[in-house]
């Protein structure tokens, strides 16, 4: 097996125990690891330092793709070794423990990273742990099921650790497409004017001299949680299929769309599995995770190709795709994140971006990532990145949740990562609001008449008749925006409580 997977003679003397690699941390050191939405993430190493650390003072700052999986980040963050984490996650424990103040977490837009990286605005990077399928002859590095940030970690890490992870096939070489654009300002045009546009090597380049440790292991990735469709996502599903046809009538899109990117989660699966009842055909995605939900439109033929950064599939596509890669290779690729979300080439591809708010007001601010202002869920992930660079940025929410008693669209968010400037179309169970062309008044109000559920829409048109009588062109009761937000805080419910 080491003949096989480590084809750098030379390199064989680094195979050693996870024991040994973990050695190699010091306390205060700056991590990259791989690992994109728990797609080719470290199985091994990292969980080894979580157990180093609960014996030793040791805090590292780590910097990954996206998410891992496995709670790795559940297990650093107990094990009180994380200083800082950037930038994305989805573990409780890691969250509580942000919330609380213990870890310092940067909220970042996801192209950004490996540029500040690069740019040696964040660093130095002391280690760089990286998951790959097997180490080339010139060794260079087969990445596994994402390629995240992993190019510019080689690039710039001091030292590197490879885990090798022979659950992944060795056939999986050539679905990537690894480039590394040049430093400034010397940086060239990415020449990519289609999704299938391959412009790079199939592996990531390397410096065989800062490979300290190479592991094995054949822990597959954990599984994307995949929940089907609910009534409520449905329906937006049908919302933003029947918009997309009106569309198509006016002649601002054709059968084939534009290349489409669409968040993570249930509401974006619901609305790929909705193009199976439709006429669209010949479709293209520009994303960053593959799901599911894009294999079945493959194999649908209404999917011709796919664009991303890593595989969040569920177990048993899994299964099925590396049982059968010969059949979807030549149909998707996976390139570095910062490659996948370039605002230049979302831009150029005109792709039509399709992301989840927590709650968005009644001007079209977008609030992705904070309860109640103050509280991390996940983070901005890539969606800063598609919301202002798409041909159409599209945001979805519920209207309200929580029995009724939390309505996700208020006079005044909480906390904006999005602003009214990057949003295009706001969608709930209840309607569709299309912002495009619109003053801030007019918005408002189109808000209110097509997304609101009932409960709140007599509650927020109020406020909003008040406040345009009190003037201004983004009309506010600055002593009562929030108010939606402090009224849930106290009682429990967004709605007024009656006097008693």
């Amino acid at each position: 097996m080491f003949n096989e997977r480590v084809r750098l003679e030379r390199l064989k003397n680094k195979i050693t125990t996870v024991e040994e690699a973990v050695k190699l941390f010091k306390d205060g050191m700056t991590v990259g690891a791989s690992g994109f939405t728990k797609a080719g993430d470290s199985k091994v190493i990292l969980p080894a330092l979580a157990e180093r650390a609960q014996k030793e003072p040791l805090k590292i700052s780590l910097i990954t793709g996206a998410s891992l999986g496995h709670g790795t980040d559940g297990k650093l963050a107990a094990a009180h070794a994380l200083k800082k984490r950037m930038p994305f996650q989805v573990d409780k424990i890691l969250r509580d423990k942000i919330n609380q103040g213990e870890v310092l977490f940067v909220d970042q837009h996801l192209s950004e990273s490996a540029e500040q990286i690069h740019n040696r605005i964040i660093g130095p990077l002391d280690i760089a742990v990286i998951e790959v399928a097997f180490i080339e002859r010139d060794g260079s590095l087969v990445p596994t099921t994402s390629v995240g940030n992993s190019v510019t970690f080689a690039a710039f890490a001091r030292q590197v650790i490879i885990e090798i992870n022979t659950s992944i096939p060795m056939d999986v070489y050539g679905i990537h497409d690894i480039y590394q654009a040049e430093d400034y300002p010397h940086r060239n045009v990415i020449p990519i004017v289609a999704p299938w546009n391959k412009i790079g090597r199939k592996s990531i380049p390397v410096d065989p001299d800062k490979i300290a440790a190479i592991v094995f292991t054949d822990i597959p990735d954990s599984p994307a949680d995949i929940a089907p469709p609910d009534e409520k996502t449905a329906a937006m599903a049908a919302h933003i299929l029947r918009f997309f046809e009106a569309e198509v009538r006016l002649g601002h899109l054709t059968d084939r769309l534009l290349p489409l990117q669409a968040g993570i989660g249930r509401v974006a699966n619901a609305v790929l599995a909705e193009f199976r009842q439709s006429n669209f055909y010949d479709l293209t995605m520009f994303s960053e995770v593959l799901q599911d939900s894009t294999f079945e439109l493959i194999d649908a033929g209404i999917l011709s190709f796919a664009s991303a950064s890593s595989l969040a599939v569920s177990e048993v596509w899994h299964k099925r795709l590396f049982e059968n890669l010969q059949q979807y290779k030549e149909k998707f690729v996976l390139r570095p994140q910062n490659i996948s979300n370039t605002p230049g080439l979302i831009r150029r591809l005109g792709v039509i971006a399709i992301n989840t708010a927590i709650e968005f007001d009644l001007y079209g601010n977008v609030n992705s990532t904070h309860i109640g202002g103050t509280q991390i869920m996940n983070g901005i992930g890539g969606s800063g990145d598609f919301a202002r660079n798409a041909y159409l940025s599209i945001f979805v929410t519920q209207a309200a949740s929580k029995s009724d008693t939390i309505s996700h669209i208020v006079p005044m968010v909480s906390h904006v990562d999005h602003t009214e400037h990057d949003v295009d179309i706001l969608v709930t169970e209840i309607g569709i609001a299309d912002l495009r062309g619109l003053a801030p008044r007019e918005r408002a109000q189109t808000i209110i008449d097509h997304c609101v559920h009932p409960d709140y829409r007599e509650l927020l048109q109020s406020y909003f008749d008040r406040a345009c009588k009190r003037g201004g062109h983004t009309p506010h009761l600055l002593e009562e925006a929030l108010g939606w937000h402090t009224r849930f805080a106290e009682t429990g419910t967004m709605k007024p409580v009656p006097e008693p």
